[in-house]
């Protein structure tokens, strides 16, 4: 699975949709699972920050399916001309993924068309505790 052919997935699932001052469906996310099958999701933004991220969502459905390794992941977010742009995963996205399986550690994280990093890369202090 090439990293523009997963960023084309994440982007076809971002039906953006305007409830208040919130948008739910703007950022979208697809995932490789070591099983080699993809999941998807979308974002969903509340009044009461009972939301949750895209990469949340596509996990979810992961998990529901039975499984737990990530072998690469991406989210994006398109503008209102339709333009596709990655985005990073928050420090809480990354958090999760680490926890879903410590082998995500080793997940590739799509920063760009041409440009990955490992989620350790992008969350390099795992389990590093010091004795106060």
């Amino acid at each position: 699975m090439t990293n523009e052919k997963l960023i084309k997935l994440a982007a076809s699932v971002v039906k953006s949709k305007r409830i208040g001052d919130f948008t739910s469906g703007d950022v979208g996310c697809a995932l490789l699972s070591e099983k080699g099958k993809i999941y998807t999701g979308v974002c969903i933004d509340t009044m009461s920050s009972m939301g949750f991220c895209a990469e949340h969502n596509a996990i979810g459905s992961m998990i529901t399916a039975g499984e737990y390794g990530i072998k690469k992941i991406v989210a994006v977010w398109k503008d209102k001309k339709k333009g596709v742009f990655v985005l990073h995963p928050c420090g809480r996205c990354r958090e999760f993924i680490r926890q879903i399986d410590k082998s995500n550690m080793e997940t590739e994280v799509i920063l760009g068309k041409n440009r990955t990093a490992k989620l350790k890369e992008l969350l390099p202090y795992e389990d590093d505790f010091s004795k106060v």
